[in-house]
């Protein structure tokens, strides 16, 4: 692919106007990017659904995975996700469309939304794209900052339907194994077991303390018993209940060492440890290192 081959960028606006009330209220806001900042970026969760066109160089630091972008780029990111941005020029430039849930659920089109592996965690957030790509993509854009604009009764429709075309803009770019879908009571439980494990996070403060530890407490909150859930999670995923719950908490820790200066003691007790040394323990059987080792060669890397 060329990714020197940026699309020619429309008049830029800056988004400081941004309205969360009223993003919240009309269920989308798109605006086109063009921000002066610092190369310093703020690790956290936002409240929306995201889909943005980056346009400058930047590494996009999502979950426990720092993505570098060189040039121009499809970006997605979804409310349960921390992430950030650090600039590698003086300015941010593309376009942004934020949008809720309950926006893309309307008349029933969310499907390819809540399945794909766009907006979930270890799937693939960035899409480098090339010349007639990027060119696609930004009519798409001007197209919804046109609508947006305009009084018409349906436009939620029309920018909910742009919104999908960038999606499957990204989703034919996916591998055909991402789609596999599965229609039995093994996969619905395995899903909203999955969707009960995302959302218990981002951890966003040391005193957030994780509800459910176990695959006995995501059985009682789903009113099944554990061991139904743990047939359905492995027949489905090929892995036990508490493998994900593991490998989840430890993406957690990894992110929370690397992106904030909480000590180890408040991140154990962030993710349901009683003692510090018990998530030591865990961490050092997981990744073959301790918490500590592991902070000082992310900080090693972030100054080389």
């Amino acid at each position: 692919m060329d990714q020197k081959a940026a699309p020619t960028a429309a008049p830029m606006s800056s988004h400081q106007d941004l309205n969360p009330q009223e993003l919240k209220l009309k269920g989308f806001k798109a605006y086109a990017v063009d921000t002066a900042a610092g190369p310093s970026h703020d690790y956290r969760r936002r409240d929306f659904y995201k889909v943005a066109l980056v346009t400058s160089p930047c590494t996009v630091h999502y979950a426990d995975r720092s993505l570098p972008i060189s040039g121009p780029s499809l970006m997605f990111a979804n409310p349960h996700i921390p992430y950030a941005i650090e600039l590698h020029d003086p300015r941010l430039t593309g376009y942004s469309c934020l949008f809720t849930e309950a926006f893309m659920k309307e008349n029933d089109r969310s499907e390819s939304l809540q399945q794909s592996p766009l907006f979930k965690v270890g799937g693939t957030p960035v899409f480098h794209l090339d010349g007639a790509q990027a060119a696609y993509a930004e009519g798409i854009f001007q197209k919804i900052l046109a609508e947006q604009r305009t009084e018409y009764l349906y436009k939620g429709d029309l920018i909910r339907t742009y919104l999908q075309l960038l999606i499957h803009e990204a989703l034919r770019m996916q591998p055909t194994e991402s789609f596999v879908q599965h229609k039995n009571a093994s996969s619905r439980i395995t899903a909203l077991f999955l969707e009960l494990l995302e959302r218990l996070f981002p951890v966003e403060s040391p005193g957030q303390a994780m509800p459910l530890k176990t695959a006995q407490d995501f059985a009682q909150q789903l009113g099944v018993h554990v061991n139904h859930l743990n047939r359905a999670v492995k027949e489905v995923t090929g892995k036990p209940t508490t493998a994900h719950i593991a490998e989840r908490v430890i993406t957690e820790a990894k992110a929370l060492l690397h992106h904030t200066s909480w000590s180890t003691a408040e991140i154990a007790y962030s993710l349901g440890f009683e003692y510090p040394t018990y998530f030591n323990n865990f961490f050092k059987k997981h990744t073959s290192t301790t918490p500590l080792a592991f902070r000082r060669d992310a900080e090693r890397v972030a100054e080389a």
